[in-house]
């Protein structure tokens, strides 16, 4: 009697026994392609998280424009106390060249305006992103300086400055009035700019003393020298 029901229930224990085989097999196989999955995105998530394409500190970011990173994110390393440069005799060849019948100093040529102008800026704060007395930033005090005098029309941002008027190779070749350029930060380049003046000396917004002349002799700016650029001025003298 047992043997008969054993038979009339074979094929029913058959397929239960198949479709229970076949559930362990495919559960089986999907957890070993997860597994594969998993062990696929472990391996890839660091190549992806570091790859030197997306960390920004080992791009080449030479042509990084300066609006484009805030000098908080990216500050200039000027030196805190260089030394202030005495502008005595700065003063002494401008006022020199005051008539005998006018104490105002002549400002007829492009020497003059320019030192005229530096001079009005002289000791104004230091403010990253202002242009005005109250406060400047490096690029806008060289622009600044230009503008008023009615000499050049400057960019605006030290990198775009670097790109105008003629490339000055040779330091001993600088003459007053070229802009000279230094290498101060770690991501823009040039982080900085000033107004050569003459006797290895540069006028320039310091982020640490605010506008004051400082010598390419000193040892820092010797060193972060880029280069120089020589504006084609609207004022033919000398």
């Amino acid at each position: 009697m047992k043997f008969k029901y054993l038979i009339t229930f074979f094929p029913l224990i058959i397929i239960a026994l198949s479709i229970f085989v076949n559930a362990c097999s495919s559960s089986s196989g999907s957890i070993r392609y997860g597994s594969q999955l998993d062990e696929g995105k472990i391996e890839d998530q660091p190549t992806t998280r570091f790859s030197t394409n997306d960390d920004p500190i080992k791009k080449d970011t030479s042509l990084v424009n300066d609006e484009d990173i805030s000098e908080e994110q990216d500050p200039s390393d000027l030196p805190d106390d260089e030394g202030k440069v005495d502008i005595t005799e700065i003063l002494k060849k401008i006022n020199s060249k005051a008539s005998t019948t006018n104490s105002e100093p002549a400002v007829s040529t492009k020497h003059d305006l320019i030192l005229m102008e530096i001079i009005k800026y002289l000791d104004t704060p230091y403010k990253y992103g202002g242009n005005t007395r109250n406060g400047i930033d490096c690029s806008a005090f060289t622009q600044s300086v230009y503008k008023n005098t009615n000499l050049y029309d400057l960019n605006r941002s030290a990198r775009e400055q670097f790109k105008q008027g003629i490339v000055i190779k040779d330091r001993s070749d600088l003459q007053f009035g070229d802009l000279v350029f230094f290498n101060t930060r770690r991501r823009v380049k040039p982080g900085h700019v000033g107004i050569y003046i003459g006797d290895n000396l540069f006028a320039h917004a310091s982020s640490k003393t605010g506008v004051t002349v400082s010598s390419l002799d000193y040892d820092y700016y010797s060193k972060r020298y880029m280069g120089a650029r020589r504006l084609e001025t609207n004022d033919s003298s000398k």
